[in-house]
């Protein structure tokens, strides 16, 4: 009988047994990846497309994402959602800089109906010109209630400065953009990046092999010819740029740079430097900013990934009054990293939590799915995470402070305030 006077013991986490799914190829240049250890009856499939924002003309791969189920020659775009809705189904699409995905998630009884409505859907897109026209009076509607944003106006000009130096990853929307598009645009946007454009596919659930089969023959002929190329040498335009808009209470600031993925030698590591600088609740810029001088509701740090870059930001919305005093304390957070070493049990808090938190994203079919994709994406394996484990555990204050003397200098970053 258990003790319950005693605590449990402490164990270290050394390792953990992550599963990779099941690789299949649709061809040399499309791979299709299947988690089917899922014990209920539930069933996630992406097709993932070379159709990110950084193809074709501006604002194009946006529209064309848009439009993917506005219809067929033989059914309208109401008939298609009809058919998805009516089997419990959902559908998402979303592009971002470097790719396009488009998610069907259903009972698994329901999966081979509700993709084959999607994929003809996909296939056989009309480009109606009413249904494209609403969608673009849409878009031009919401692009005007963005355009009264602060925190959108500074994501631009921060895309802008950030990668300046490739027009393709700093381009961004505008009015023009939205009322110069031509359909004959949009149909060649397609032909080229959706029906001969599939990079990926993702499946999850306890779907049989034979269905496996199916939904790869079904993708033959939209499989990618060819490896998609990216760009390998972004650069930020180091400075600060002001956005102004007229009566804005609220200023919204984002300050970041070029750095790196998780390729880099120095990415595990860096983690934890921003996990202390801005990463959970309890951080640096939080505990300063937020909680000490109550400038902002949030502010937080990320380091985001590209195919074959990275990038780290730090975001936040600020009253007017207190954009420049913000900036100021962002600078000595950097400074402090610098000169100061991490204080023990601070540090031994960062651990614990990042441990935490890493073991909570392996918790089931659909988490350990998406851990594989992000390790993927740079042609990694699941051993980063047991590294990750091992850099976490053994991280010093020494270690901490070299990097932050390294990548926080100041005076490389790209920062804008909007307001």
């Amino acid at each position: 009988m258990i003790n319950r006077s005693i605590q449990p013991e402490i164990t270290k986490i050394k390792t953990v047994d992550f599963v990779s799914p099941k690789k299949y190829f649709v061809n040399e240049n499309c791979a299709m990846f299947h988690m089917k250890d899922v014990t209920d009856e539930t069933v996630r499939l992406d097709l993932y497309f070379d159709a990110g924002k950084i193809r074709g003309k501006s604002g194009i791969a946006s529209f064309v994402n848009g439009v993917l189920l506005s219809g067929t020659a033989k059914k309208t775009t109401t008939e298609i959602n009809e058919i998805i809705n009516g089997l419990g189904g959902f559908y998402n699409s979303g592009v971002s800089s470097e790719n396009a995905v488009i998610s069907i998630y259903c009972l698994r009884e329901h999966l081979i109906e509700i993709f084959d409505t999607i994929l003809d859907a996909i296939q056989h897109l009309s480009f109606d010109e009413k249904e494209v026209r609403e969608f673009l009076s849409d878009v031009k509607q919401q692009f005007k209630i963005n355009s009264e944003k602060v925190s959108y106006l500074a994501q631009r000009a921060f895309q802008q400065e950030l990668f300046s130096n490739d027009s393709r990853y700093s381009s961004v929307i505008t009015k023009e953009d939205i009322e110069g598009v031509e359909i004959d645009d949009l149909k060649s946007f397609h032909k080229e990046y959706y029906l001969k454009g599939l990079s990926k596919i993702v499946l999850v659930g306890n779907i049989s092999e034979k269905e496996v089969e199916y939904i790869i023959d079904a993708t033959k002929s939209m499989a990618l010819n060819h490896r998609p190329e990216f760009s390998v040498n972004l650069e930020n335009k180091p400075g600060k740029t002001l956005v102004k808009k007229k009566d804005a209470i609220q200023s919204a600031i984002r300050v970041g740079k070029i750095l790196f993925n998780k390729k880099h030698k120095d990415y595990l590591d860096f983690l934890i430097l921003n996990t202390i600088l801005g990463d959970y609740f309890g951080s640096r810029l939080m505990s300063n900013i937020r909680e000490e001088k109550g400038y902002t509701y949030g502010i937080g740090s990320m380091m985001a990934e590209l195919e074959e870059n990275g990038y780290f930001l730090i975001a936040t919305e600020v009253g007017h009054k207190v954009k420049n005093e913000t900036l100021t304390e962002i600078q000595k957070e950097f400074k402090r990293l610098q000169t100061d070493l991490v204080p023990q049990d601070e540090l031994k808090l960062v651990q614990n939590y990042m441990l935490g938190q890493l073991l909570k994203s392996a918790d089931g079919p659909y988490a350990m799915m998406d851990l594989f994709l992000s390790v993927e994406a740079q042609d990694l394996d699941l051993d980063l995470y047991n590294e990750a484990i091992h850099k976490i555990q053994e991280i010093t204050p020494e270690r901490i402070q070299e990097l932050a003397v390294k990548y926080l200098n100041w005076e490389d970053f790209t920062v804008v305030v909007a307001g």
